[in-house]
């Protein structure tokens, strides 16, 4: 399930991503608000994910370490940038240019990368 919360930020943040790119081309103000709401419902999936990825770092001994906590730091690096390209998409128009395309490309890298590390498996339960 860790994985399908992980995962599922991917296609909101990209489509985000798109978005942008469609209001940097066309200048129709209606693609930044549709990746306003992109990127707030990538925010609760990423949310989600960090959340089950802490609690379950925190709860098994086993994913203690380095690989463990270090999916967890980009779960969060991909949230907290996530959150600033969501304050940055709540300004006016053009304001949120170009600013809110070179954030968006950014999390869209950051929740790829979480996602490639949670399918891989970095959480799974070890064998006692």
């Amino acid at each position: 399930m860790h994985a399908v919360l992980t995962f599922s930020s991917v296609p909101l943040f990209l489509g985000a991503l798109l978005s942008d790119w469609a209001y940097y081309r066309t200048h129709e103000i209606q693609w930044v608000n549709f990746a306003s709401w992109l990127i707030a419902g990538g925010l609760v999936m990423a949310g989600l994910a960090l959340l089950w990825g802490v609690v379950h770092v925190l709860r098994h001994a086993a994913h203690r370490h380095r690989a463990g906590w270090g999916y967890v730091a980009l779960l969060l690096a991909t949230f907290v940038i996530g959150l600033v390209n969501a304050f940055v998409h709540g300004k006016d128009g053009w304001a949120a240019m170009p600013t809110g395309l070179v954030l968006s490309v950014v999390v869209v890298l950051l929740a790829a990368v979480a996602s490639a590390i949670g399918l891989a498996g970095v959480l799974r339960r070890v064998a006692p």
